[in-house]
């Protein structure tokens, strides 16, 4: 059975019926939260898709993952870094993150920068690790 999260935010605070901001803190990462949208609790079988707000100033981990990224830019304005080059993005932007490329998102505004991320599920890289 599909599952339905209505949004419950304004154009201020973008925020889902059901849907919990999680800290994304650390010593590589600045004023971020994530909100994971679709994953494991709605049973989905081969993605999840997880919402970013990045605070003025902020920026997400500098990393590289297994697993490719799609991503939405839905608010504010930002830079991707993609391997060595840096992109200013805002939105409607739509930015594809192949598996192991470096990438960070930065909120380059005045305003919260809100992106939707969609990766794989967990239980889909586990089967198919090996084989990319």
């Amino acid at each position: 059975m599909g599952v339905i999260h209505k949004f419950q935010g304004d154009p201020d605070r973008f925020d889902w019926e059901g849907i919990i901001p999680k800290g994304y803190e650390s010593k590589d990462i600045r004023g971020a939260t994530v909100r994971w949208l679709i994953s494991e609790n709605e049973k989905a079988p081969y993605f999840a898709m997880r919402y970013f707000e990045v605070e003025p100033g902020g920026w997400t981990d500098l990393g590289r993952h297994a697993h490719d990224h799609g991503v939405i830019i839905l608010r504010g304005k930002g830079k991707v870094l993609l391997g060595e080059k840096e992109t200013e993005i805002s939105f409607g932007d739509v930015v594809y993150v192949p598996p192991n490329e470096l990438h960070q998102f930065k909120n380059t505004g005045d305003e919260p920068f809100g992106f939707v991320c969609v990766i794989p599920n967990k239980d889909v890289l586990s089967k198919t690790k090996g084989r990319r």
